[in-house]
């Protein structure tokens, strides 16, 4: 499935590149307003900024809004920057609540003052009151569009006020019970109101547990909930018990990706928002860092092995085989990064089971590392005619293998006690280490025993 939409976006992209360079602006403009705004931002995303600039061009007015949605923030702050304020307005018309909340951020202030009046004085609370919390909070993601009813009221008085109202709120599989103070108090479910008695009353059908969320609730903390309890919807409260809105599951699967690409990108040290087409210059501004860091890391690893000259001059098999030591630790130590940053993202991991997390990862290095040790010794024997460089690389492996273990799970519990995101730094710590032990391990045990 995911390759046919790759193959579908890709044979799309060169047909509106083909369009374009054969100057056929208005079948490219009648084929590019058919696509879901997905697709638009997707096939804009995928085009040099001079190309985007004259694709988005032959965006109609009435998907622009959707479509600057939909992509990265970069690209939409360089879209935005080409737009007049008559076309910035003209996007905003009809946008979620919670959809115009991150994008008015996106605005110069003076627009967004100018949004905010345009605005009638109900829609203007409402806009203020998401503006209110962080962007990655409950209070961030939720939108102001909810249906209240009173739980002394019957459901035929339920039934004529929804037809009176005429439409209901997208993704509304229930609908929120709240008192005369709008306290929350449970959901009525639109299943039982319509297959339940008419003459019945809202506080017998009433879920007084269903589960509620406080509006400073983080967005990662949300979407686990989403996922735990297969949530369509759920109620967003106030710090006293209000209700203040409601987060739908479209809202969460956005969380949700984008916390997967942030996790990919920031492990490489790459902003998660950064533009594929970007100028040169910012994006080697921006990796600059990262590889300097890397580049310090190399030369401690270099340094460590200049302390061992001698050796490497006397023994030239060394040289050939140091390598795999340090390549197997790095591995073998990543494996262990990657579950341990996972469940601590998950909340899967707390003082509890941190002891018995870290023997267990330990005893899967030892194992590997006897058991690979073993493997590399015949190579090495083999190869070299010399027992001993066998025997010393499978101690090396063993070693590192199991410091490896040790540093996959205590890195990133140390980096997050100390404030620093694990997916971003725990990879160039990780494999500092095991590449300084994985040397000092062979080439010491060789200084020791082959000279």
């Amino acid at each position: 499935m995911v390759e046919e939409f790759e193959q579908k976006q890709g044979r799309l992209a060169d047909t509106v590149s083909a369009l374009l360079q054969g100057g056929t602006a208005p079948e490219a403009r009648r084929m590019l307003n058919a696509l879901h705004p997905a697709e638009i931002a997707n096939l804009l995303e995928s085009f040099p900024v001079p190309e985007r600039k004259l694709l988005w061009e032959l965006v109609d007015e009435k998907n622009a809004g959707e479509v600057l949605l939909e992509v990265h923030d970069e690209v939409r702050s360089g879209l935005i920057r080409d737009m007049d304020e008559d076309e910035l307005l003209a996007a905003t018309s009809g946008m979620d609540m919670d959809d115009l909340a991150d994008f008015v951020q996106d605005l110069p202030k003076t627009l967004t003052g100018e949004i905010l009046r345009a605005m009638d004085n109900q829609n203007r609370q409402r806009l203020e009151a998401v503006l209110a919390y962080p962007e990655d909070s409950a209070g961030g993601l939720m939108n102001t569009d909810t249906v209240t009813v009173r739980p002394d009221v019957s459901l035929d008085v339920v039934l004529r006020y929804l037809r009176m109202r005429g439409a209901l709120p997208e993704l509304t599989d229930h609908l929120f019970v709240v008192s005369r103070f709008d306290h929350f108090l449970g959901i009525l479910r639109v299943s039982d109101l319509l297959t339940h008695d008419p003459d019945g009353r809202v506080a017998d059908l009433l879920d007084a547990d269903a589960i509620a969320i406080t509006a400073d609730t983080p967005a990662r903390e949300v979407a686990k909930m989403f996922e735990d309890r297969d949530l369509i919807s759920a109620p967003v409260l106030d710090a006293r018990g209000r209700l203040v809105g409601r987060i739908t599951i479209d809202d969460v699967v956005d969380v949700i990706r984008e916390e997967a690409e942030r996790s990919i990108l920031t492990m490489a040290g790459l902003g998660e928002e950064e533009d594929l087409f970007a100028p040169v210059w910012s994006s080697a501004r921006r990796r600059a860092l990262w590889l300097g860091i890397n580049l310090l890391t190399a030369l401690l690893a270099a340094y460590v092995i200049g302390l061992f000259e001698g050796t490497i001059a006397e023994i030239v098999a060394l040289a050939v085989l140091m390598p795999v030591v340090a390549s197997m630790g790095g591995i073998a130590g990543t494996q262990t990064l990657t579950l341990v940053t996972r469940a601590i993202a998950l909340g899967q991991i707390a003082s509890r089971n941190t002891r018995k997390l870290l023997f267990k990862e330990l005893g899967v290095g030892v194992l590997n590392g006897l058991f690979w040790a073993a493997v590399l010794a015949g190579i090495a024997t083999l190869w070299f005619g010399r027992p001993a460089i066998g025997g010393i690389i499978a101690a090396a492996m063993t070693i590192n293998l199991a410091v490896a273990a040790l540093t996959g799970v205590g890195i990133p519990l140390m980096l997050k006690r100390l404030g620093i995101d694990p997916a971003l730094a725990g990879g160039v710590v990780l494999t500092t280490v095991t590449d300084v032990i994985g040397f000092v391990a062979f080439l010491g045990l060789a200084t020791l025993f082959l000279l």
